[in-house]
């Protein structure tokens, strides 16, 4: 089994590599996403690590000189009929290098130190040459990497309280996940959008498994909004309809400062490394003191606008488990929820127990691999190293049987959304070839 899913997960990534950048998929996806490059990043490293870093600069050269980096860089080839929302949509002007309409203006989860750690790591095993490659590329990440948790500890904490707000449910990756149902409640559902926005993905995904028309008018309308003020993130909790702290997101932006202090390590910049730890654990008590809900015992999102949790038990609330800074009471209660009927390994992206659990519809309940690679990696950083070799093991199971698609059904398996999907192939790569425990990791 190992043998046969690493070459058909080499080969996909063979297959979806455009030059200086990888795409998730071909049809759906046909740019550079930010998250998936990160892990894209982490598999791609044992096939091709040029080639990793370069998906990581490629990313990085787009960043913007506030430090955001987008969650799409557009590649110049296509037009802007071959995806939409397509760049003359976004309407970002040029900047840098970059020419006018090459990205996004919104930002994804900062997993992209974590990724370049790992890079690092799978080139450290590789003799002394290998590493001294690899450690100019994070000598020249580095800086990048900084502006970017800069950005988000700053301009996006919206709440003041020390955790990054998101502005857009894509923003999360996790897009239309029922955690941002509450504080989408009240963003309007302009209809009419799409006649004038012509939605593209279900031109090539079936609609049954894609986000709804209300959801996507929703979507299109913050764009608009955040467009209108040129992105600007000054008094954007004033005047813009969603604002919301998602666990996940700002799990991932706490391993990144730790990935930080271990880069900065690496680097000879012992001072700032000391500096990133104080942060990671500054953002591990503030997830615990804004998205710990007592009463249910696991993180849910909190609408910065209105102040309340959502009630939705959702992937992203297991997440925090990335943090070892994590409460004894914190951890307990999230490995309870992960084992629990709700969810199981390998996790869905939604309570199973749920009555709107929707077995094909995105982010509401089917299986994605990359979650489950996030939350086996927060076992492994807590000790419990059964709990996460379970689901490993099932994980490995599930892309061989089905196929490297973008997730799967949470009940049957079937592989669901793209075929040939990256990061599930890049992550497959990563749970054959490495069973070791994270840095950071919690002495067991």
């Amino acid at each position: 089994m190992s043998a046969e899913l690493w070459n058909s997960a080499a080969s996909v990534l063979e297959t979806n590599w455009s030059g200086d950048h990888m795409v998730p998929s071909r049809r759906l996806y046909p740019h550079q996403w930010s998250w998936d490059t990160a892990f894209i990043a982490v598999g791609l490293a044992y096939v091709n690590p040029g080639r990793a870093w370069r998906d990581l600069r490629s990313l990085f050269e787009a960043q913007w000189p506030d430090g955001r980096v987008p969650h799409i860089v557009f590649d110049p080839a296509l037009a802007e009929a071959d995806y939409f929302p397509g760049p003359a949509f976004w309407g970002v002007p040029a900047y840098g290098v970059r020419p006018a309409h090459g990205s996004t203006g919104i930002v994804q989860p900062p997993l992209h130190a974590v990724a370049a750690w790992k890079v690092y790591r799978r080139a450290a095993a590789h003799g002394a040459a290998c590493v001294q490659e690899a450690r100019a590329e994070l000598e020249w990440l580095y800086p990048r990497l900084v502006a970017q948790q800069n950005y988000l500890t700053t301009r996006r904490d919206l709440g003041g309280a020390g955790l990054a707000a998101i502005v857009h449910p894509w923003e999360s990756g996790l897009d239309n996940s029922p955690a941002w149902d509450a504080a989408l409640a009240n963003v309007p559902a302009d209809l009419e959008l799409l006649t004038t926005y012509r939605r593209r993905d279900l031109d090539v995904a079936d609609a049954a498994h894609r986000p709804t028309d209300r959801d996507y008018a929703r979507y299109v309308g913050l764009v608009l909004s955040y467009r209108a003020e040129s992105y600007s993130d000054t008094d954007l909790l004033s005047r813009h309809d969603f604002a919301v702290e998602c666990p996940s997101f700002n799990a991932i932006l706490g391993a990144a400062e730790l990935a930080l202090a271990q880069i900065a390590g690496v680097i000879g910049r012992t001072a700032e490394a000391a500096v990133h730890r104080e942060r990671g654990r500054r953002i591990s008590d503030a997830i615990v003191a804004r998205l710990w809900n007592p009463r249910t015992r696991t993180f849910h999102a909190r609408d910065v606008r209105t102040g309340t949790l959502s009630p939705a038990h959702c992937v992203s609330g297991l997440m925090p488990l990335l943090l070892p800074d994590l409460p004894a009471e914190q951890v307990e209660g999230v490995v309870a929820e992960a084992k629990s009927p709700r969810f199981g390994f390998p996790a869905p992206s939604y309570d199973r127990t749920a009555g709107d659990f929707d077995t094909l519809r995105y982010w509401r309940g089917p299986t994605w691999i990359n979650v489950n690679w996030l939350l086996r990696r927060g076992l492994l950083v807590h000790g419990r190293r059964d709990e996460a070799e379970e689901l490993r093991a099932a994980m490995v199971r599930l892309v061989h049987q089905h196929g490297h698609f973008e997730y799967f059904h949470p009940r049957t398996g079937e592989g669901l959304g793209a075929p040939t999907f990256s990061w599930t192939a890049a992550l497959a790569l990563d749970l054959l070839a490495d069973r070791s425990v994270p840095a950071y990791a919690r002495a067991a």
